[in-house]
C-alpha cells in the first residue's frame, strides 16, 4: 500500500517465554527457567537486530510507526534490562509511536519493574488478570493471586500509566455466574481504561484439551455461558466501557489503537520468533522456534516464513471483510470501494440483505457493522462473506 498515510503502520514484537504455560494456552511460548536466562538474552539480542533491520525503511517510507505492541508468551517474563533494552531499540529504530503498548502478568512484575517499563516509553499496559477468584486462578494454572492483581495495577498507576487494559475471562472450569460477577466487580473498581473479555476455547494440544478428552474438564454448560456472555455485553457498557470489538470495551479514547490496525488492516511488521506481520498485502510468519530464530538472525538468514503464497483479489476482499466485521463500526464502504474498486453491496448484497432482515447486520452511514445480536454468532456471519460462502 504505498499511498498508506504516514501515521498507519505498526510493528508487533513476541517475546516467547513465560513463567509457566497456563492450561487453556496454545500460543508460542515456552515456560521459562533459571536455565534459560542465557537464551532469553540472545534472544533479546536477536530481537534487536531484527528490529533495526526491518523497522528502518518502513519508517523511511511512511514516517513514525503508530503503535508498538510486545506480546507473547509474557513479556515481562524477561528481566527488566532486556526487555527495556527491546523497547528503547524499537523507540530509536521505528520513532516514538502514539502508543507503546506491553502486555504483563500480575505474578512477573513490581513497582520497580514497571517504573522502568514507563521510562523506557511504554505508554499501554495490558495486564492478564483472567480472574479475581484465586481458586479459578490455580484451576487454570495462572502464576499470580487476585491480591497481586490489585497490587499490580495499583503499582502501574504509580509507575506513570495512565492507560492500562485488564484481560477477563469467562466459561472457566466451575465457574458460575456469581463468580465472574465478583470478578467484574473487582476489575470495575480497579477503574481501567480497557477489559477485553475472552470466553474460554479448549485448544488442541493443551493440557484443558487433555482433561477433556479424559472426562475431567466441568465446563459451564451453554446455557451458563451464555448467561455469563449476556452479563458482560450489559454490564460493561453501563459502566462506561463501549464495546468497540466482539470482546473488547474501552472508555471514550482508549481503545487500543494497535488492534485496531490489524482490523482495519493496517500494514504492520512482525518481529521475533513467532511473530506474524503484514505488508503490502503480503502476509508471513517468523520462524517459531526460538533457538532456530536466533541462529537464523546470526547468520544473517531469512526468518519469515510467506503465508497464503496463492493470496488473491477475491481472497484479500474477504479478509478485509471479516477482520472489519469484528469492530462495531464495520466495514466502510468508501475505504472497500477505495481498496478493491468495486462497492461492498454489489460483492455482498445477498448476505447483506439477509442478515439485515434478520436484524443481525445494519447499514447507515456508509458502513456495514454487526448488530449485538450479530456479534453473539459472529463466526457464522464471518463464514458468509467468504465468497463461495
Amino acid at each position: 500500500m504505498s499511498d498508506t498515510p504516514a501515521e498507519q503502520w505498526g510493528i508487533y514484537v513476541h517475546i516467547p517465554y513465560c513463567v509457566r504455560k497456563c492450561a487453556y494456552c496454545d500460543f508460542v511460548s515456552s515456560a521459562a527457567s533459571a536455565a534459560a536466562v542465557g537464551e532469553m538474552a540472545d534472544y533479546a539480542a536477536a530481537l534487536r537486530a531484527e528490529i533495526l533491520r526491518e523497522a528502518p525503511p518502513l519508517r523511511t517510507r511512511w514516517g513514525d510507526a503508530a503503535t508498538l505492541y510486545l506480546g507473547g508468551g509474557t513479556p515481562t517474563a524477561l528481566p527488566p534490562p532486556l526487555l527495556t533494552e527491546i523497547l528503547r531499540t524499537l523507540i530509536d529504530a521505528a520513532g516514538m509511536p502514539q502508543e507503546c503498548s506491553v502486555e504483563a502478568n500480575p505474578g512477573t512484575v513490581d513497582a520497580a519493574y514497571l517504573r522502568q517499563l514507563r521510562a523506557a516509553g511504554a505508554t499501554r499496559l495490558s495486564i492478564g488478570v483472567q480472574s479475581f477468584d484465586d481458586r479459578l486462578l490455580r484451576s487454570i494454572g495462572r502464576i499470580h493471586t487476585a491480591q497481586e492483581a490489585r497490587a499490580a495495577v495499583r503499582a502501574a498507576r504509580t509507575a506513570g500509566f495512565a492507560n492500562i487494559s485488564l484481560d477477563l475471562m469467562y466459561g472457566l472450569p466451575t465457574q458460575t455466574l456469581d463468580d465472574l460477577k465478583n470478578s467484574v466487580g473487582a476489575a470495575l473498581a480497579l477503574a481501567p481504561e480497557h477489559i477485553s473479555v475472552y470466553g474460554l476455547i479448549v485448544e488442541e494440544g493443551t493440557p484443558f484439551a487433555a482433561a477433556a478428552a479424559a472426562g475431567r474438564l466441568v465446563l459451564p454448560d451453554e446455557d451458563a455461558a451464555e448467561e455469563m456472555y449476556d452479563y458482560l455485553m450489559e454490564t460493561l457498557p453501563a459502566h462506561g466501557y463501549a464495546r468497540y470489538e466482539i470482546s473488547n470495551f474501552a472508555r471514550a479514547g482508549h481503545e487500543s489503537r494497535h488492534n485496531l490496525g490489524y482490523w482495519q488492516s493496517v500494514p504492520y511488521l512482525g518481529v521475533g520468533a513467532a511473530a506474524h506481520g503484514c505488508i503490502d498485502g503480503v502476509r508471513w510468519g517468523n520462524e517459531p522456534d526460538a533457538q532456530r530464530y536466533i541462529r537464523a538472525v546470526r547468520m544473517g538468514q531469512p526468518v519469515r516464513r510467506p503465508e497464503d503464497p496463492d493470496r488473491t483479489e477475491t481472497s484479500a476482499m474477504e479478509e478485509y471483510a471479516f477482520l472489519a466485521l469484528r469492530t462495531a463500526a464495520g466495514i466502510d464502504a468508501a475505504d472497500f470501494r477505495r481498496r478493491f474498486g468495486m462497492d461492498a453491496a454489489a460483492v455482498y448484497g445477498a448476505v447483506i440483505a439477509r442478515y439485515e432482515r434478520q436484524g443481525l447486520l445494519r447499514c447507515a452511514d456508509g458502513r456495514i457493522a454487526l448488530t449485538p445480536a450479530g456479534m453473539k454468532i459472529g463466526n457464522e456471519i464471518f463464514a458468509a462473506f467468504l465468497c463461495d460462502g
